[in-house]
C-alpha cells in the first residue's frame, strides 16, 4: 500500500538529520510531485548543513594549529561603545573534539541562535569564565583598560587554566599566558566566537534586567547602545546610575 504524502513529510520532518541520506533515497523514485518537493527539500537541508561543517573546519584552523596546547582558551568582549552599562567579557576552553555548528562572531547570529548557543557552550565547554566592569570603573580607567581589566577576570575565572589565549585583536596586558591576537578573531576562531556569544548573552539579559529598574532608557531594546530613543530619554530625564559619564558627555552636561 502506498504510504500518503502527508506521512512521507512527517517522517521526513521527524527524522534526524543522518537519516535524511537514506530516506533521500528510498523516496527518490516515488514520482508523485510532492515527495519529489519532500525530498529535494531534504537535499537543501543536508546542503545547507554540509556548508555549515565545512565553515566550522575553517573556523577551528586556529585551535588546530595549536593543538599541541592542552587547554586553548578563546577571549572577546561586548559592550564597549554603549552609553550605558557595564563592559563584559568571555573566556571558553572547548573540548578537542568540540562539534558545535553555529559559532560564530555573536553580533552575526539572532537572538534565539545566541540564546540557544550559549545552552550548548556553557553545557559542553571544559571550562568558561566571565568579567564584568562596571560603568563607574569605565569613567576612572578607560575603556581600554576596563576590556583588559575583564578579559582578566573571565580567565581568573575559568575553572581550568589555559595554556594558550586566542583573543579577539587584542594582547591582553598582565597575563603570564601565552596570547595569539587574532583581528576579528570572532570570526576567525570557533573558541573566540563562542566567548562572544557568552558575553554577549551574558550583558544583554543584564541590560534587559536593568530596563525593569530604569525603564525610561530603553535598555532592553537599546542595550546601552546611543540609539536615538536612548539619546532622547538622556535628555529629557538625565543620566542614571549605570551611565557612563565619560561617554555622554557630548551629549549633555555632567
Amino acid at each position: 500500500m502506498e504510504v500518503k504524502t502527508n506521512d512521507i513529510k512527517k517522517i521526513f520532518q521527524a527524522a534526524e538529520i543522518e537519516k535524511l541520506p537514506e530516506l533521500i533515497e528510498s523516496y527518490s523514485s516515488d514520482k508523485r510531485k510532492a515527495v519529489q518537493m519532500i525530498v529535494i527539500s531534504a537535499k537543501k537541508k543536508l546542503e545547507v548543513l554540509h556548508k555549515e561543517e565545512e565553515r566550522m573546519e575553517q573556523m577551528f584552523r586556529y585551535e588546530k594549529k595549536y593543538c599541541d596546547f592542552a587547554y586553548i582558551c578563546g577571549i572577546d568582549e561586548v559592550g564597549r561603545g554603549p552609553l550605558a552599562g557595564p563592559v563584559v567579557a568571555g573566556a571558553v576552553i572547548l573540548p578537542k573534539d568540540c562539534d558545535i555548528l553555529y559559532l560564530n562572531d555573536s553580533k552575526q547570529l539572532s537572538e534565539k541562535k545566541r540564546e540557544e548557543l550559549y545552552d550548548i557552550i556553557m553545557k559542553e565547554a571544559v571550562a568558561a569564565g566571565l568579567g564584568y566592569v562596571a560603568p563607574e570603573r569605565i569613567d576612572e580607567i578607560n575603556i581600554l583598560q576596563a576590556t583588559y581589566e575583564a578579559m582578566r577576570q573571565a580567565i581568573g575565572n575559568l575553572s581550568v587554566k589555559p595554556d594558550l589565549l586566542l583573543n579577539d585583536a587584542v594582547t591582553i596586558p598582565l597575563v603570564d599566558i601565552r596570547q595569539v591576537p587574532i583581528i576579528k578573531g570572532d570570526a576567525k576562531s570557533a573558541s573566540i566566537a563562542a566567548a562572544s556569544i557568552i558575553a554577549k548573552v551574558t550583558r544583554d539579559r543584564l541590560m534587559v534586567q536593568y530596563d525593569s529598574v530604569f525603564p525610561e532608557y530603553g535598555f532592553a531594546s537599546n542595550k546601552g547602545y546611543g540609539a536615538q530613543n536612548h539619546v532622547e530619554a538622556l535628555k529629557e530625564y538625565g543620566p542614571c546610575p549605570i551611565h557612563r559619564r565619560s561617554f555622554i558627555k557630548n551629549i549633555i552636561p555632567v
